[in-house]
């Protein structure tokens, strides 16, 4: 039983958007446990390239198991702060803290439960990993049993959450709970005042179970970036149902949304005997830039011109994630926004 009096909620605390500004971005460095469907090397080439990137426009923290600390030191440690702490799995969105922030601008952390994915995958040390980040970050930790996948959420800073039934609702997490049980510890953890329920994510997103951040992501206070594919594409009618739902609905402040169409769904080959779907809309948006996933010559043009729109005035800087898109995930995936500490203004 949660004790209502004690939730971030009560304390006056609540989620920021992903576009708010950051005061730095977590990056876990792969531990050798990626090795099991993925290459560590690519894994690991992909994220020091991934670090670099962000770290030109803010600063980033690696967080690396004891065992691995000293290689992410030297392939990071000139451009990013190294963390060490036990990690399972990269997927620090989805395994790591979630952060809040009250009307003061203090900033606290949210340790959520994970179970891995729904059984999926080992998860014995993320018992004590978010934890541990938010102590090291100097911030009061909240605790929940309550499963809060990032991935699985997009949220506008202004209390409205979009979330797929597929996910957040899905027996091996949430046997036997109700949306409004749901509903309530979204609004107790987190702040949120409306959830946006889609039926289902991409139809390659099997290993987190249709995570929104593959279809949606509020991209500013009552705008979307919504996923949409080609007629012949096997999404094409679960992704017209979310579009058809976003159309429909209100966020929590009674707006309709604006909706910007990402018509693109690129696929990659570059791994040998993998045909990978890496929506640029899991794209990561930090200050002054959004890391892109570089895909198709083809398409990212296209995307990349898609997102330019979605968040005008930010640089769009191109990362190779085919090694991320076989271990589950892409780049918005394996990162997460430490929000910066002001006060409300309103």
């Amino acid at each position: 039983m949660k004790d209502a009096t004690n939730t971030p909620f009560a304390q006056g605390y609540r989620m920021p958007a992903r576009f708010d500004e950051h005061a730095r971005t977590l990056v876990t460095w792969p531990p050798i446990e990626e090795g099991v469907g993925t290459d560590v090397p690519g894994f690991r080439n992909e994220i020091e390239v991934l670090v670099r990137g962000i770290s030109r426009f803010e600063p980033v923290t690696v967080i690396a198991d004891p065992s691995d600390v000293e290689e992410a030191r030297v392939r990071c440690g000139d451009v990013a702060e190294i963390f060490e702490a036990p990690v399972d799995a990269c997927w620090i969105r989805d395994n790591g803290p979630i952060f809040v922030r009250n009307d003061a601008g203090n900033v606290a952390g949210v340790h959520f439960g994970f179970n891995g994915w729904g059984g999926r995958a080992v998860c014995e040390k993320t018992t004590s990993m978010p934890s541990k980040i938010v102590e090291h970050l100097g911030m009061t930790c909240f605790r929940t049993d309550f499963i809060g996948e990032g991935g699985g959420m997009s949220v506008d800073g202004e209390g409205t959450l979009i979330t797929t039934e597929q996910n957040m609702r899905n027996i091996n997490r949430y046997a036997g709970m109700s949306r409004k049980t749901v509903e309530g510890y979204l609004h107790d953890y987190l702040g949120i005042e409306k959830v946006i329920w889609l039926p289902l994510g991409l139809y390659e997103d099997a290993a987190t179970d249709g995570h929104v951040d593959n279809v949606v992501e509020f991209v500013a206070p009552g705008k979307v970036l919504v996923q949409l594919a080609e007629k012949s594409n096997p999404n094409y009618d679960l992704l017209q149902e979310n579009l058809e739902i976003l159309h429909s609905t209100r966020d929590a402040k009674g707006r309709q949304l604006d909706i910007i169409a990402m018509d693109v769904l690129p696929y990659s080959t570059e791994v040998p005997g993998h045909r990978l779907a890496i929506p640029y809309t899991n794209a990561y948006v930090i200050n002054g830039a959004v890391i892109a996933p570089e895909v198709d010559p083809k398409l990212d043009d296209r995307g990349f011109a898609i997102l330019q729109e979605a968040y005008p005035g930010r640089e769009i800087v191109p990362c190779r994630s085919e090694w991320q898109a076989v271990g589950g995930g892409g780049i918005g995936c394996v990162t997460q926004q430490v929000p910066t500490s002001k006060a409300r203004e309103d």
